[in-house]
């Protein structure tokens, strides 16, 4: 539900090709105690390809809940997403359609791909303060994809698309919401996502942003991220590889609270 356009698998440039950038480093982790991932293509690698399932699944739900051909319900599903952020969001404003079986149909998929990772436990263990995973997917899909990476007893909670009244998180809305509802104040707070036009809300609340882009799938903003020079203001941090980043940043926190910072808050 995170970037609804055509995703496939393409040939990762070499490290010449396309360098890792850095990010604009305007904020750090010194005072963040409340860490917020974006699921899909976030906590799990985008080489998984999920995506896919869910992309395939969506249409075929269209085609059958309007009576259409699946090509012109697949048409339907990429206008909508452009046009009202989710192709959710297009079914419900057009259509009427109640989400609930949309959403429990698109996310019944196959999780294999997604492998057990031992590290990236680690390293969301090791961040001090409080995690909350903060998806554009269902409850039970964040639910069922952080268990396979034994991560989900980690997060305090899950914040999913009802939560957030099925307002895509490119608009700021959403996380007006969840800062009142989980009393976060937004200075302390770090978003990671995959999508930059997701963080751009984030970063004009004064939240920390860190970008988790990949070279593994061909989609016209991970094209856009490639041919960055200089990210945009609203990305401070960039990563292909986010169980490393965590762990740099772990450190770099812990010397901060060495150095006199303030203490974690209790997760």
């Amino acid at each position: 539900m995170g970037g609804e356009t055509e995703r496939r698998r393409t040939r990762a440039p070499s490290r010449a090709e396309a360098p890792s950038l850095a990010g604009t480093g305007a904020r750090g982790f010194e005072r963040t105690r409340v860490w917020l991932f974006d699921l899909d293509n976030t906590l799990y690698p985008a080489e998984c390809n999920l995506f896919a399932q869910v992309d395939q699944r969506m249409a075929e739900f269209i085609a059958k809940f309007l009576g259409v051909p699946f090509a012109y319900a697949k048409h339907l599903q990429k206008s909508y997403y452009r046009q009202f952020g989710t192709t959710l969001a297009g079914m419900m404003r057009v259509h009427r359609m109640e989400p609930t079986p949309f959403l429990d149909y698109v996310h019944d998929i196959d999780l294999t791909p997604v492998p057990e990772s031992p590290a990236l436990r680690a390293a969301i263990d090791a961040l001090p303060g409080r995690k909350i995973i903060f998806t554009a997917g269902s409850h039970r899909h964040a639910e069922r994809v952080a268990g396979k990476l034994g991560v989900l007893d980690l997060f305090e909670d899950i914040i999913d698309i009802v939560d957030s009244d099925f307002v895509p998180k490119e608009k700021p809305e959403p996380y007006h919401r969840m800062l009142k509802s989980h009393n976060v104040t937004p200075e302390t707070a770090a978003m990671f996502e995959d999508m930059p036009h997701n963080l751009v809300a984030p970063h004009a609340l004064g939240m920390t942003t860190v970008l988790v882009h990949s070279s593994y799938i061909d989609h016209p903003i991970q094209l856009k991220i490639r041919n960055w020079t200089v990210p945009p203001e609203h990305v401070h941090h960039m990563t292909e590889d986010l169980t490393a980043f965590l762990t740099g940043k772990t450190g770099l926190v812990r010397k901060a609270e060495a150095a006199g910072g303030a203490p974690a808050e209790p997760g």
